[in-house]
This record gives C-alpha cells, structure tokens and sequence, in this order.
C-alpha cells in the first residue's frame, strides 16, 4: 500500500470519520438516500462533503440516523424523530457533565 494511503487507513478506525458515500449509507441502514437527505435537511446530521460535493457519512452519523429510523419505523413523524434523538443526545451530554463534576466536587471535598 502507498504511504500516502496511510493516514486513510489509519481513519477508518475513526467514529467521525466520513467513510460511507449516501448509496453505502442507506444500504448499511436499509433506507433510501432520500431519508438521508431527510435528516439532514432536518439538521440531526451534517454530512461532509466530498471534493466533488458528494455527502459522506461517519459511523456515527449512522448511528444518529438508524436512532431516527426507528422511531420513524414506528410511525414518529421524521420531524419529531428527528427532534426526539437530538433531544437524547443533549441529556446524555448534561449527565455526563453532571457526573463529570459532581466527582470533581467530591474529588475538592476529600482534599479539605
């Protein structure tokens, strides 16, 4: 392999990567790329872009998106979804700051 193919490599281990092209995406997922481009008008996801201005996805916008399918599959309207996953992403990001400092304080009390 050419050591200019290294560092790609080298991201395919990467979560925010941008691995996946839109058709591979919707497959990995079972969707069409018209629900991709849903969510992504809907703003839960922001692909990159290629140089030729071709969407990319990262495994973890993958994730994000089959969160939102599901709950679409279970008849959530893709706004609400879409909305509903956002929402569960903020609250784990508050309870793990939460966490973070609350063993912090714990952390100054022991050394008073």
């Amino acid at each position: 392999m050419p050591a200019e193919n290294t560092p790609v490599a080298g991201n395919l281990d990467d979560d925010d990567y941008p691995a996946y092209t839109m058709g591979r995406a919707a497959d990995v997922l079972g969707t069409t790329p018209a629900f991709l481009r849903a969510v992504g008008e809907a703003e839960l996801i922001t692909p990159l872009r290629s140089e030729g201005g071709h969407r990319r996805y990262s495994r973890h916008q993958l994730r994000v998106a089959a969160r939102a399918r599901d709950l679409v599959d279970q008849g959530t309207p893709l706004e609400a979804a879409c909305r509903i996953v956002s929402l569960e992403d903020q609250l784990d990001d508050a309870l793990r700051l939460n966490r973070e400092l609350r063993r912090e304080l714990d952390e100054a009390r022991a050394d008073i």
